[in-house]
């Protein structure tokens, strides 16, 4: 029996003659990630993408596993091949189902028909793999409006395919079909999940990391580095930029007004993103911010930050609540990462009462004061770390989690 990965597209179906770049983009995706886990056959038609091993030592588990974190896909399954014959259809749907069908009470068989020299049409093929299959399992019943399972079975132009139900699939747009922007990753629970967001919409990313040692701890930036990793399985290889951020920290809280701290804070940490998306060509920035979750992400703090640089601020959370924001990272993986206590340099130096409505003339007034930021901010993008994150390999505090 020989089994696939049938992937199906989404929203790119609805793509106009821009098609084949998004598709193409997917394919090479596909292909880069499958490297490792074995010799695949990669193709596609009908919308429909196949992965079909070469040879015994393909793991196509590990691979449906790697293809349900790919941007693109709507929905996947793993499916049993077998050519256009009937008999050869029912044998096929026994040795491949029946051990499923075993454990239900109730089923039902839908087919379709895509290729329509196939003598049976599709309500036939239903009713007589149907009643072959009541034969081999006496004790199942047919209950067309809510089974237990479902037989599918599809005649396409390379064969027959006989599957149960389509899991979801990741959905989106392929990476890197929309540009590349820099992911501020905090540590917290927001920011993995923005750029989770941000790149099922096509974004390529990296992502830009604040330590203040020794405020902060190695194993804050180790965390920080974890958070990427688990990401890299969905956004791709990317690199994390670690900015030594201590000097401006002190200067900004030994020379600003408590109460505009935050805002200033965020405003010096844009500044320093600009100049490593501007090196690195990225078109964008991606924060984590939710509207009035804290006292620097209310509506006038966010503006006096943006106004800090010229880049679009792009914040896929803005309209969440915290509720919502955790289902994700528990979803895609980060969640137990972000809770471990290890502390970013976000949280330190915070006054007890900031400012929730700042204005820009007292923000610029309060930098007027600081004329040493600009070169320190400097200093810190120039001496900034890189760490590279790959697809596949272990975070480093993965044995804590």
């Amino acid at each position: 029996m020989n089994e696939i990965i049938m992937a199906f597209q989404g929203e790119m179906v609805l793509k106009g003659l821009n098609r084949n770049t998004f598709e193409s983009t997917l394919m090479k995706t596909l292909r880069r990630r499958l490297e490792h886990v074995g010799d695949f056959k990669v193709y596609k038609a009908q919308s429909t993408i196949y992965i079909e091993p070469k040879d015994e030592f393909a793991d196509v588990e590990t691979a449906f596993e790697k293809v349900n974190r790919i941007f693109g896909f709507a929905a996947l399954c793993r499916a049993a091949v077998c050519e256009k014959d009937f008999d050869a259809i029912c044998e096929t749907a026994e040795e491949y189902m029946g051990q499923q069908l075993r454990g239900c009470r109730t089923f039902k068989v839908e087919a379709r028909r895509a290729d329509k020299h196939f003598p049976m049409k599709s309500p036939e093929i239903s009713k007589e793999l149907g009643a072959f299959l009541l034969r081999k399992h006496p004790h199942l019943r047919v209950n067309v409006k809510n089974p237990d399972t479902i037989v599918y079975v599809e005649i396409r132009d390379f064969g027959a395919y006989v599957h149960g139900p389509k899991q979801p699939g990741a959905g989106g747009l392929p990476v890197s079909t929309s540009g590349r922007a820099l992911t501020m990753l905090s540590g917290g629970i927001d920011s993995p999940v923005a750029a989770w967001m941000m790149a099922k919409r096509g974004l390529s990313l990296h992502h830009i990391h604040f330590a203040s040692p020794p405020y902060t701890s190695e194993r804050a930036k180790l965390k920080v580095q974890s958070l990427g990793q688990l990401l890299a399985d969905y956004t791709g290889g990317c690199n994390l930029y670690v900015v030594p951020y201590t000097k401006p920290q002190e200067y900004i809280r030994d020379n600003a007004p408590d109460v505009l701290f935050t805002v200033l804070m965020r405003r010096s940490m844009m500044r320093i993103a600009r100049k490593i998306a501007e090196a690195i060509s990225c078109e964008g920035i991606v924060t984590g911010e939710s509207l009035a979750q804290v006292a620097s992400q209310t509506l006038k703090a966010l503006m006096c930050t943006d106004l800090a640089q010229d880049l679009p601020v792009l914040r896929p959370l803005i309209g969440m609540d915290k509720t919502e924001i955790v289902e994700i990272a528990r979803k895609i993986g980060t969640f137990e990462t972000s809770i471990m206590p290890y502390e970013d340099c976000c949280t330190i130096f915070t006054p007890p009462h900031p400012k929730t409505r700042p204005t820009m003339e007292e923000i610029l007034a309060a930098e007027e004061k600081m004329p040493e930021l600009a070169q320190l901010e400097q200093q810190a993008a120039d001496e900034v770390e890189v760490i590279r994150l790959r697809v596949g390999e272990l975070p480093p505090l993965a044995a804590e989690i």
